[in-house]
């Protein structure tokens, strides 16, 4: 755990999967065609937190969905890359677009797809449902699942590494 603290104290980026991290991964179809998913408030008041000290969020997600498009705009989240079926390309990218260092950014996936990028990310996370594979290439597991309050987990992390927690506590007050 120490060494996940010590990771956790230089980043700048949380860079996100959508489906299976932001959501319980589950895809509701109804008759008409209309695509849903469900999202977490806790994940959302998190990523709040993690934006307000300064912490970017970031999605980047194989699917393409007017829906995450929305939940991002919702939590003021500029940073979305959408339909990237490989996720290191993508992370790649957007580290090269801010001029970080891999050290700097985060990286939370549930499955196959994201595992590139969870082993390149600074500090790469996996969600408590995540597939077994990736988790033993995980820096870190979370105890909340997909879509639970698995990020909220990962915002407060990094916010108590980087000693940031309390004050962002204190402002409920």
């Amino acid at each position: 755990m120490n060494s996940v603290i010590e990771k956790a104290k230089t980043i700048k980026l949380l860079a996100m999967d959508v489906d299976g991290v932001l959501t319980n991964g589950s895809l509701y179809f109804g008759n008409s065609g209309e695509e849903m998913k469900a999202f977490s408030i806790l994940d959302g008041l998190g990523i709040k937190l993690l934006r307000d000290a300064g912490i970017r969020p970031a999605i980047i997600t194989g699917r393409c969905s007017e829906l995450v498009k929305r939940r991002a705009g919702e939590l003021k989240i500029e940073l979305i890359y959408q339909g990237r079926e490989d996720k290191l390309v993508a992370l790649e990218e957007l580290r090269a677009d801010l001029g970080l260092e891999m050290s700097e950014i985060a990286y939370v996936g549930d499955d196959l797809p994201d595992l590139s990028a969870i082993r390149k990310a600074g500090l790469g996370i996996t969600v408590a449902n995540g597939h077994e594979f990736v988790a033993r290439h995980a820096d870190w597991q979370t105890r909340a699942a997909g879509g639970s309050g698995a990020i909220r987990e990962v915002c407060e992390l990094i916010l108590t590494a980087q000693g940031k927690l309390n004050s962002a506590l204190e402002q409920y007050l």
